[in-house]
Formats: structure tokens, sequence, C-alpha cells
């Protein structure tokens, strides 16, 4: 008889010493509820809550949701519900029971990140991996990543977001920025303390951060391996959202929160790792400050940025960050030396950073895509050509990548077209990556926008 792959998580979950360390927990810290966990393609955080006393019974079990969760339970113009509509099955969600935490603001209440599967009834695919759980698919391709090359994807987010509320307006000098002020620091002591204060409650390590712009502030924790960074995004999102609550105030993740304002990026800083050793450095100093590996690595990156964008830039507002000429977002597919205005910025020895994903990623899918990239490099050998000099908006366009795609309309066509992507992700996501999108940019380009009721009410006669 074949196992299946939801057969060995529950047979792991129920002799791992994490359950019986989750099962302490919850008897010392007086736990009465669990969070079960799951990421929509989105990176939205779904999922059900159950009484502690079943928490044993559920981490081996799992928990049940109708699939199209997995796509925000979001109907299409027409009227269809996304990935399989209303007929579509149930998914089962098994806990990792490593991610089980306590949440620092009620430890009445605790939380757990949760794999998706095929439910075991089924009379085909029965308890396979569910095809459309990003979460899964990063852990997938992770594991097939280093089988394959022997190497570990580390990456350190740069989460930027907005905070509105009474008080948080900036003063400064006209012409000039209030980045870095420790004044407009002290206005937000509020938010940054109680901020810092729960995720390190959480296990993020919170290592520094500043003021970047009017009403946006960036908190930064230690590089890890890609999928517990990924895990630690969504706990530190999930921390924001809780700390608007309670102090009265606004939390956003939204990419371009007006015109004028800084947008709000999270750049994806990685390298490389083989037996304790990062393999993007080069001992001694290199023609592009590069390894060889390093260096085909950053030429598959490029090569598939363009194709990358419907998940790096996944909203139509995303695109307003990368029109912005001048605010450090990338307009086109290239990289430099310590060169803020690229794509891809060597911001220390052995250290790469890729400027395109923005605050709304799916950071799952965006590591996803810096995995399948890469490897595409290194595998072809893709050379990245020579560091832009001077600003990214003012240097010739370089013909052997791609240009970077400046509506979601134009990445949907770029996603469809990179054969690389696409076969990393597999049909049934890419597939539904697309019709979820290609929804959402129907939807905007049907929408009558205020701008366009300034530039048409009286134009003519």
């Amino acid at each position: 008889m074949t196992i299946s792959p939801l057969d060995v998580h529950r047979q792991a979950n129920a002799t791992s010493p994490d359950l019986a360390a989750a099962l302490e927990t919850i008897a010392e810290r007086g736990v009465e509820f669990v969070y079960f966990q799951a990421i929509t393609i989105t990176g939205r955080v779904v999922g059900k809550v159950a009484p502690a006393k079943h928490f044993e019974r559920l981490a081996v079990k799992g928990v049940q949701q109708h699939q199209t969760a997995v796509a925000n339970l979001q109907g299409t113009r027409e009227g269809v519900l996304l990935a399989g509509g209303v007929n579509a099955p149930e998914y089962t969600a098994i806990p990792d029971l490593e991610t089980f935490a306590v949440l620092p603001w009620d430890t009445s209440f605790a939380r757990v990140f949760c794999r998706l599967y095929e439910p075991d009834h089924l009379t085909e695919r029965a308890g396979a991996e569910f095809s459309c759980d990003s979460r899964g698919l990063l852990r997938r391709m992770h594991a097939g990543f280093t089988d394959r090359t022997g190497l570990e994807l580390r990456t350190g987010c740069e989460p930027e977001m907005t905070w509105q509320g009474e008080g948080l307006e900036a003063h400064f000098r006209p012409g000039s920025s209030p980045a870095y002020h420790i004044e407009h620091l002290e206005r937000n002591r509020p938010i940054v303390k109680r901020v810092i204060e729960y995720a390190q409650a959480l296990g993020l390590d919170m290592i520094e951060g500043d003021y970047e712009d009017e009403f946006q502030v960036e908190l930064n924790f230690m590089y890890d391996r890609a999928d517990l960074t990924a895990d630690r995004l969504i706990t530190y999102r999930q921390v924001c959202k809780q700390v608007a609550r309670e102090l009265g105030i606004h939390a956003s993740f939204m990419p371009k929160p007006a015109t004028g304002m800084m947008g709000n990026g999270c750049h994806h800083n990685f390298s490389l790792w083989r037996d304790g050793v990062n393999v993007l450095a080069e001992p001694g100093i290199t023609r592009l400050h590069l390894s060889e590996l390093g260096q085909h690595a950053l030429g598959g990156l490029l090569a598939h940025s363009a194709g990358a964008m419907l998940i790096n830039g996944s909203t139509v507002n995303s695109y307003k960050r990368y029109w912005d000429a001048g605010q450090f977002a990338p307009s086109r597919i290239n990289w430099g030396l310590d060169n803020k205005t690229c794509t891809v910025r060597l911001s220390a020895v052995g250290r790469l950073e890729y400027k395109l994903p923005d605050a709304a990623v799916n950071p799952y899918l965006s590591h996803a895509v810096i995995l399948a990239a890469c490897e595409d490099g290194m595998k072809n050998a893709i050379d990245p050509g020579e560091p832009t000099q001077g600003s990214s908006y003012d240097a010739p366009v370089d013909d052997r990548f791609p240009a970077l795609p400046l509506t979601l309309g134009e990445a949907i066509d770029a996603f469809r077209a990179d054969e690389v992507l696409t076969q990393a992700f597999g049909p049934d996501l890419s597939s539904l990556l697309i019709d979820f999108h290609a929804d959402e940019w129907a939807r905007f380009c049907g929408y009558v926008t205020e701008w366009e009721r300034e530039m048409y009410w009286s134009d003519a006669p």
C-alpha cells in the first residue's frame, strides 16, 4: 500500500517531540485556543480556530477548508469562484509543529503554520500535496534545489510599510526628506517598541530599523533559510496589524499608498550557502565582485525578472511604484555595485539585494522565483553582463534581458511566457495565478477612476 504525503506528515506529527513541547506549553501558559494558519496565493492568512483541548487530535488529523480559500474565495467578474468553483473539494491543513507559538498580546491564543494536502477520501490524488499551496511549494522547491546543487538559499527581507494616525505626520524642510531622522522615529516610538517586543516574542531576531519617508517605517529581522524568512515575514505583518489595532492607527502594506509618496518595497537580500560557506563570495576581488557561480545565479535572476513580476508586483497598485522614477524603485532590469537604482544591487561581498518585490508580495512565491531563476542561471551559465554605472533611470536599456513589465497586464503575459517559472510552479498554480490576476486587471481596466474624471469631465468642447 502506497503511503501518501498526507500520511507521512500525520505520522511524523503523531510521534514528534514538537507535539509534546506544544502540549506542555499549552498547559503551562494556559493556552485556550489555537489558530491553524494557511497562506493563500496573495499571502493572506486564512485558517481555523480550535479550542486548545483539541490540539493533539487536530495536530495529527488536520483541519479542512474549501479549496477556493487558497484564492481568497475570489469570484471572477463572470461569477466563477476561482480555484475550483463551488464543487471543489476541501484541502486538509496539517500543522508544521515547529512553528507553534503563543501570541504575546493574548497568551490564551497560539498559532501554528500548516501545509496543505488533497483530502484522503478522493479516488485520485488522495493525500497528495495540494498543488496551489505556496508555502508547501517553497518547502518542496528548496529541498529539491538543495538535493540538486548542495546549496541553501538564505535571505533577509526589508519590509517597508505605511503607518498613519494622529500625530504621525512628518515635519521637515521643503525640498528635503525626513528619512533617517531620529525625531521621526521618536514620533513612532510606541509603534517601534511594541512591534519589536511582539516580534521578538514570536521568534524574530529584530536587528535594526529606520524612518524611510513620511509615514513609512522599516524594521528588519535577521536573515535565515528562505522558508523561515517567509514565515517570519507573514508573522511580522500579523504583528504590525495587531499593534495598529491596539494603538488605534492604521498599518498598511499597500505598495504605493499615494501619488508622490515613497512606495513600499520588500527587498530580498540573498546569498547561497554550501557547508557553512557563502558561495557567492570569492576569495580576493573578482571582475564583478562575485564568484563565477554567483554571476551565473545573478544572470538567471535577471533573465527571469520580467516573468517574475507577476509575483514581485502582484497588484494593479504595485506598478505605480516602478513608474515613480527617482524614488529608488527599479524601472528596468539590470544590476549594479552598491547601486540603489538597479533591479539587483550587490550590497556587500557575497550578498545580492533583489529590489523588485513589493510590500504586498507573497514571500513563499517570491523565494520560489529566486530558487528557480538562480538555478536556471547556474545550469545554463547565464552572464549578467557588466554592472550599471550611475543612475539606472538614465542608462541605456540592456537588450539581453526582457523589458520590465510596467502594468499588471504586461506582467501576466510575461509570466505566461516564462517556461522556467511556470514549470517550477506547476500547471495548477500557474493557471490559478494567471486567472486570478487577469480578473483583477480586467476589473481595473473597466473601472472609472477619479483621475479620469479630473482629466475628462470638462475637457470638451
